[in-house]
């Protein structure tokens, strides 16, 4: 009985972590989203801000999440980051460019 228990205790927890991080993907991706359309209308402050909240987001994901999820997470992250730069530098174009590409690899996460 007692090991019945921890098995379960430990399926609950590998279930939990799951949820963690689609939780932060899914934030992710709706700052990802808000990041392209602020690049979109030409705002480079816009876009960072909202690429930087979808970067902490992501990196949330990633410390949870695994496998497949986790390679697309981490992959977006680094976009992300890229875009932020390129916002910073006022290259809004480029940097939209690079927050789509990490909206695809959010939209491919695998979702429970």
């Amino acid at each position: 009985m007692k090991k019945l228990t921890t098995v379960l205790a430990g399926l609950l927890l590998c279930l939990s972590t799951n949820v963690f991080a689609e939780k932060h993907a899914d934030a992710a991706l709706e700052h990802a989203t808000a990041a392209a359309a602020q690049g979109k209308a030409g705002n480079a402050g816009g876009l960072v801000d909202h690429a930087k909240m979808a970067l902490d987001e992501a990196a949330s994901a990633s410390l949870v999440s695994k496998s497949i999820a986790k390679n697309h997470i981490d992959e977006a992250g680094e976009l992300l980051q890229k875009a932020v730069h390129e916002g910073n530098l006022s290259h809004a174009p480029a940097a939209t460019k690079l927050v789509n590409e990490a909206i695809v690899h959010l939209n491919a996460i695998p979702k429970k």
